[in-house]
C-alpha cells in the first residue's frame, strides 16, 4: 500500500506540475507509470489518468480566469473542433495498419520543453488583442480540428499540441494560452474518462483516489504560481518541467 501511495503521489506530482505550468495532458505521465511501477492494464491506466486531468484542469482553468489569463470564447470554439474531430480521426485510425506512435506525445513534451527554454514565448496581451474577432475564430476552428484529428489518430493527448498552436499560429501570451489549454482539457478529459470506464468498467479505488488528489494538489499550486510569474520566469520554469517529465517518461518506456 505505502509503495501504491508513493507511486500514485509521484505520477500525479508531475501531472499536476505539467497540468498546472503548460496545460499538459496528465495521461501522459500517470498512464506510463501506473503501467510500469503498478503493472496495471494500458486502457484502465489512461482511463484513471484522464480522470485525474479533469479536477486538475478544472482547478487550474479556474487560477487562470480568475487571473484574466483565459480566452473562454475562442475556447469553446476550439474545444467544438477538437471533440467532432477527435472522432474523425479515431473513425480514419481504425480503417489502416496501426503505426508505433506511443512515443509521440513525449517526443513533443521533450522538445516544447527545450523550446521555451531556448525560445521563450514573449507575446504580450496588447498584440494578441489587435488580431479580427473572425479571423481567430477561424483560427481556433482550424487548430482545433489539426489537434482533434491528431488526438484521435494517434491515440496521443492533445495538451501539448494545443499549447504549441495557441503560442505559435494563434499568437497567444503563455498565460492565457496554458489557461485556454486547461479549460478546453477539462471537457476533453471528462469525456475520455466516461468513456474510458463505461467501456472497461470502474478503476481500482485505492490507485484512482489517490492519483486525484495529488494530481489536484499540485496543479493548484503549479497554476498559483504560474498566474504570479514573469513571462521570462514563467517559460524557463515551464520549459524545465516539460523537459524533466520528457525525460523521465522516456525513461520510464524504455530503460
Amino acid at each position: 500500500m505505502i509503495y501504491k501511495l508513493v507511486i500514485c503521489f509521484l505520477a500525479g506530482m508531475g501531472a499536476g506540475l505539467g497540468t498546472g505550468f503548460a496545460g499538459m495532458s496528465a495521461a501522459a505521465v500517470i498512464s506510463p507509470m501506473l503501467i510500469a511501477f503498478l503493472g496495471m492494464e494500458p486502457y484502465m491506466a489512461v482511463g484513471i489518468a484522464l480522470a485525474s486531468d479533469v479536477l486538475a484542469s478544472a482547478v487550474s482553468a479556474y487560477t487562470y480566469g480568475k487571473n484574466k489569463n483565459l480566452d473562454i470564447k475562442n475556447g469553446l470554439v476550439m474545444m467544438a473542433a477538437v471533440l467532432a474531430f477527435t472522432l474523425v480521426g479515431s473513425y480514419v485510425s481504425s480503417l489502416v495498419p496501426s503505426t508505433a506512435m506511443g512515443g509521440f506525445s513525449t517526443f513533443m513534451t521533450l522538445l516544447l520543453g527545450i523550446k521555451f527554454i531556448v525560445r521563450p514565448v514573449m507575446t504580450t496581451k496588447a498584440s494578441m488583442e489587435g488580431v479580427s474577432v473572425r479571423k481567430r475564430i477561424i483560427q481556433s476552428l482550424v487548430c482545433g480540428s489539426v489537434v482533434g484529428f491528431i488526438c484521435g489518430f494517434v491515440g496521443a493527448g492533445g495538451g501539448m499540441m494545443m499549447l504549441l498552436l495557441l503560442t505559435s499560429v494563434l499568437g497567444y501570451e503563455l498565460k492565457t494560452a496554458v489557461g485556454t489549454s486547461v479549460f478546453i482539457m477539462t471537457f476533453t478529459a471528462l469525456t475520455g474518462s466516461a468513456s474510458h470506464f463505461v467501456i472497461g468498467g470502474l478503476p481500482e479505488i485505492t490507485t484512482f483516489v489517490f492519483c486525484v488528489a495529488s494530481t489536484l494538489l499540485w496543479a493548484r499550486i503549479a497554476a498559483k504560481f504560474a498566474n504570479k510569474a514573469e513571462p521570462i520566469v514563467l517559460n524557463r520554469v515551464t520549459g524545465v518541467v516539460l523537459t524533466v517529465l520528457g525525460v523521465a517518461i522516456l525513461a520510464v518506456n524504455y530503460l
